[in-house]
């Protein structure tokens, strides 16, 4: 199983990003997937998740700010952050909710 993460970067306070998680090696479209983020000297945190069936789950600090969603047709799931806060500032990874497969990870700024 792989799992390419993308679209991270820097961004200014208030800003937007859209990350990407595309996998192989799985019938993704039976898999729940999620993202996490760890921040520097924190633990990892779950952010978003979402069921095969679409069903969706976030933190209560991201609620009303970030949306996650899947394409089945293209293995993606997607996670849309808008009004970025400094907070936010963490390395992103997408993981496979039941099995202990994990993205590279993909890192974001949010600049003050």
């Amino acid at each position: 199983v792989q799992l390419q993460a993308s679209g991270g970067g820097l961004v200014q306070a208030g800003g937007s990003l859209r990350l990407s998680c595309e996998a192989s090696g799985l019938f993704f479209r039976m898999n729940a997937m999620g993202w996490y983020r760890q921040a520097p000297g924190k633990q990892r945190e779950l952010v978003a998740s979402i069921t095969s069936a679409g069903y969706t789950n976030y933190a209560d600090s991201v609620k009303g700010r970030f949306t996650i969603s899947r394409d089945n047709a293209k293995n993606t799931v997607y996670l849309q952050m808008n009004s970025l806060k400094p907070e936010d500032t963490a390395v992103y990874y997408c993981k496979v909710m039941v099995e202990d497969y994990w993205g590279q990870g993909t890192l974001v700024t949010v600049s003050s």
